[in-house]
C-alpha cells in the first residue's frame, strides 16, 4: 500500500486545505467532479486543473499547475497512470506539500521521486472515501 493511515490522516487533516484537482472538468459524469464536491463539503478549497481551464464548483480553473498564482497544499491526480508521474513532478516544482493519486492511478517511480523530494504521498486511494472516516 502506498500511503499508510498516518499519511492519509496527515494529508486530509493537517497539511492544508487548498487542493489542486488535476483532471477536474465540468463533466458531472466523471469521478473527479464528484470527489471535488466531497472535498468542498469537508472544507477544502478545490482548484480545477484541466487543459480547458473551466470553472467548476464555483472555482476558477487553470490549464496546468504552474498557472495557479497561489500556493497549493495537495495535488489530487485524476489522470491516466502513464501521465501521472509528470504531474507529480510538477507538484514538486510547484511546492505542494503532498500528492494524492486516485484509485487506479499507480506509478511507483513517481511515488519514490515524490517521497524523496520530501512530500507526503498516497497512491491508489480516494480522499472522498477516506475523509468521512476521519470526522
Amino acid at each position: 500500500m502506498y500511503g499508510d493511515e498516518a499519511t492519509v490522516r496527515r494529508i486530509l487533516t493537517e497539511l492544508g486545505d487548498t487542493w489542486a484537482v488535476v483532471g477536474l472538468s465540468g463533466n458531472s459524469a466523471r469521478p473527479a467532479y464528484r470527489v471535488a464536491q466531497v472535498l468542498q463539503r469537508f472544507g477544502k478549497r478545490i482548484v480545477p486543473v484541466h487543459p480547458k481551464a473551466e470553472t467548476v464548483h464555483g472555482e476558477r480553473g487553470y490549464a496546468c499547475l504552474a498557472d495557479i498564482p497561489f500556493d497549493v497544499d495537495v495535488v489530487d491526480v485524476f489522470v491516466n497512470s502513464s501521465l501521472a508521474g509528470a504531474v507529480a513532478d510538477e507538484a514538486v516544482a510547484k511546492g505542494a506539500r503532498a500528492v494524492w493519486f486516485q484509485l487506479g492511478v499507480v506509478d511507483e517511480g513517481a511515488y519514490a521521486r515524490t517521497r524523496e523530494a520530501g512530500l507526503d504521498m498516497v497512491m491508489d486511494r480516494c480522499p472522498a472515501i477516506e475523509i468521512p472516516r476521519l470526522t
